[in-house]
């Protein structure tokens, strides 16, 4: 058993012990110079300019840290380990511009925190990874609206409780994923808005005794709003959560779809064939075609449930203020969970761009199935007017006799509805055989639904035009958001670029 002083002369005797290091310090260092640099320097340079704006900081001192700023070596940074000699990367960026600066470079710090600036930076990296998942959803909706269009008058048969229920078309239910899907990214885009606003200026949990402007360094970083209250602003971790909730609710919604396409691909149902790209062979079994970009689809949709849960667990029962669980550790849950929205919805939409349906199979099992026997009913309501309940009595009767004798849908007559009422109500109806053909035909059942949300290929082309106006609406505000965020970056440089004597070009492109 080791003694107290043998592990301190393995750690060793002052922070960070190695032990710590290997487990937090080194993990954290890693994922904060792949993600967390730029929008660090960012933030640098905004609260610069808010320090000078509100004369809390002279242009050249500013200008002093400013050099440190564009000194920094970003290359080397990412190609750096960690080695303990900082607690972490803020402090090695930090000396390295006080290297540059001097003494003064360490007023940049001034009227901040490692709290509130950590969490912005969380939040800014978080922002542009939703962006990244909305237009990956956005694109994914392009291309199934397409296909939609593709098989709108497709008969297929709707399944209740994974049984044959009634006719439809494959667009019917493809709309109904489409809905989903949008959805998905109303919840993204909530998420978006909490995530979207500016802790910066809460310090480390009072605000500060310094005349800053929390207003400026949040326009400057793109933020359209602020966090009221500044305990909320380093103790809330909601955003954080809301984020989770809808990563976990997207994959799930995905993971039904992704596992209705891997039944229909099986060749008992043989509804639809995944191209050629996106199916395997076997090793040792020359006629299979495994769908296994399904398979993918499926599996990393439950990894991304996965991440999601886990940000959830380690945001249960934490204390609300700072706190490490909400930091470092959790973070990359989440920034993993939405770049694998992103990759996930990209093969999905080329897997589903290019799927081939079996549109005359799948028509033929629409006929031969009892699926109308629904029309049936509401038939003999119409045109024998008798009561629902007696004529839905007769058509569940027809089926049972069709059955009982080895016959599909397409042998139903009027001569076996007439048997079948006089089962129920003792005498025949005599309807005309054109009438029970019809009554019977998938096609005339689909098309005389009609209504809105109906599967109709009249209503589902109106539905198409509608959703089409829509998604496109919402690509344009992606389209804005995301160059407003651009544009805030690259404003930063140019309104520095009149401080200190170097001209433009060399503060522009840090030289």
């Amino acid at each position: 058993m080791d003694s107290k002083e043998s592990i301190l002369k393995k750690e060793g005797r002052k922070f960070p012990g190695a032990t710590y290091s290997e487990v937090v310090l080194a993990p954290a260092y890693e994922h904060a110079k792949q993600t967390l640099l730029e929008p660090m320097l960012a933030v640098h340079k905004a609260h610069l300019i808010m320090l000078v704006e509100q004369g809390l900081l002279e242009v050249n001192e500013a200008y002093q840290i400013l050099a440190g700023i564009y000194a920094l070596d970003k290359e080397a940074l990412l190609q750096s380990t960690y080695d303990g000699q900082y607690e972490d990367l803020f402090f090695l960026v930090e000396s390295q511009i006080m290297n540059v600066a001097g003494e003064m470079g360490g007023s940049l710090h001034l009227a901040r925190s490692r709290n509130d600036m950590g969490v912005a930076m969380y939040r800014m990296v978080l922002r542009d990874k939703i962006l990244l998942a909305i237009e990956a959803l956005l694109s994914f909706q392009e291309t199934l609206l397409r296909v939609i269009d593709t098989y709108k008058e497709t008969i297929v048969l709707g399944h209740t409780h994974t049984q044959q229920a009634q006719p439809m078309t494959f667009s019917h239910y493809l709309l109904g994923i489409y809905d989903v899907v949008d959805r998905d990214l109303k919840r993204l885009k909530a998420a978006y808005e909490t995530c979207n606003a500016s802790p910066l200026g809460a310090a480390a949990l009072t605000t500060t005794g310094f005349p800053i402007d929390r207003k400026r360094i949040a326009e400057l970083l793109g933020f359209p709003k602020i966090i009221k209250s500044a305990y909320d602003s380093i103790g809330g971790a909601d955003y954080l959560g809301e984020i989770a909730t809808v990563i976990q609710l997207t994959f799930i919604n995905l993971g039904r779809f992704s596992q209705d396409l891997l039944l229909w691909s099986s060749q008992e149902f043989s509804a639809i064939r995944v191209a050629d790209p996106y199916v395997q062979t076997s090793s040792i079994m020359p006629q299979k075609r495994n769908p296994v970009s399904l398979e993918h689809i499926r599996a990393l949709s439950s990894s991304g449930i996965g991440n999601a849960q886990t940000v959830l667990q380690m945001l249960h029962n934490t204390p609300f203020g700072d706190i490490n669980d909400t930091e470092d550790d959790l973070q990359p849950y989440l920034w993993k969970g939405l770049h694998l929205i992103d990759q996930v919805f990209r093969l999905t939409k080329v897997v589903v761009g290019t799927i081939d349906v079996n549109e005359a199979l799948l028509k033929r099992r629409a006929q031969e199935s009892f699926a109308t026997i629904t029309e049936l009913a509401d038939t003999l309501f119409r045109e024998a007017n008798i009561p629902f309940r007696t004529s839905h009595s007769i058509a569940s009767q027809v089926v049972k006799i069709a059955l009982a004798r080895g016959l599909n849908a397409t042998h139903v007559t009027s001569l076996l509805v007439d048997e079948a009422a006089k089962a129920v109500v003792g005498v025949s109806l005599n309807l005309p055989e054109e009438v029970i053909r019809k009554a019977m035909d998938p096609e005339h059942f689909v098309k005389i639904r009609s209504l809105p949300g109906g599967p109709a290929p009249e209503e589902m082309q109106r539905a198409i035009v509608e959703r089409e106006a829509s998604l496109h609406h919402q690509i344009s505000l992606l389209h804005t958001e995301v160059n407003r965020i651009t544009v805030c970056m690259e404003k930063l440089d140019k309104l520095t670029s009149h401080w200190g004597k170097k001209d433009e070009d060399d503060i522009n492109t840090g030289h």
